[in-house]
């Protein structure tokens, strides 16, 4: 299967897939950070431009995650570009996608998520809630339900990459997806 995992720089999607023999490419306007198929290019001109059998879109929430909704008002262009790039991932045209994110107002503005999932229940003891939009693949099962649910992510202290940390996807996710996604 080829598979193209949009707005990724971290690699950790890709990997997945490709541990499981698919033709996996990461796509970002940023470099890879570990080894593997990346293109850096816009994920739009890669979706569209190229056969994909899967999409699996990690749009920046910068502009979109309610955690920031204090920040709104001063930003309205800005989120409505962000929605637009998220309403052209969805209408790519690609046979299955899936789209993360967290609480956003994609579920406002777009449609409501197909699917809520939290990294406790695929081996992370952690709370993050992802919001999962689906076209034409079933809802992720839990895979390894753990206690110790903490908001580490909430918790990381400002800096520089605090952005990029608190993007990457958890292994226990990506293997997942990478297992019950792949037909």
């Amino acid at each position: 299967m080829k598979v193209l995992i949009a707005c990724e720089f971290s690699g950790i999607v890709r990997n997945a897939y490709a541990a499981q023999g698919h033709d996996a490419w990461s796509c970002d306007v940023l470099p890879s950070e570990t080894l593997g198929n990346h293109i850096q290019d816009d994920a739009l001109r890669v979706a569209y431009n190229s056969n994909w059998d899967l999409m699996i879109a990690h749009p920046p929430c910068t502009h979109l995650a309610v955690s920031g909704s204090r920040w709104f008002k001063d930003k309205k262009k800005e989120q409505l570009e962000a929605l637009e790039f998220v309403r052209l991932l969805l209408a790519a045209p690609i046979l299955k996608i899936a789209l993360e994110n967290p609480i956003s107002v994609i579920s406002s503005k777009v449609r409501k998520p197909d699917q809520i999932i939290q990294p406790w229940q695929f081996g992370h003891g952690e709370t993050k809630a992802t919001c999962l939009w689906l076209k034409n693949l079933p809802s992720l099962k839990p895979t390894d339900v753990v206690e110790g649910r903490e908001a580490k992510v909430h918790k990381m202290a400002p800096g520089p990459d605090r952005w990029k940390n608190r993007s990457r996807t958890y292994s226990g996710i990506a293997q997942a997806m990478a297992e019950q996604w792949n037909d």
